[in-house]
């Protein structure tokens, strides 16, 4: 119980003791591309990583050598 108020205290501490990034100003040599729509956003972080996910899975189950219990 100890370590984590520790550790919850150090990290609430850390979060506001921190200086933020400044991503507002620009820097020397920025050229931001264009944003992304909403559909190509849930494509990317979405879809995606589902289909990455069912593909491996399916992969590994097609390729499991291990022998069947029955």
């Amino acid at each position: 119980m100890r370590a984590g108020a520790v550790a919850a205290g150090t990290t609430l501490m850390m979060l506001l003791m921190s200086s933020p990034a400044l991503a507002l100003t620009r820097d020397d040599g920025d050229d931001p591309g264009s944003g992304l729509s909403v559909i190509d956003t849930i494509g990317l972080y979405v879809v995606a990583p589902i289909v990455l996910f069912a593909v491996i899975a399916g992969l590994v189950m097609v390729l499991d050598k291990s022998k069947k219990q029955v």
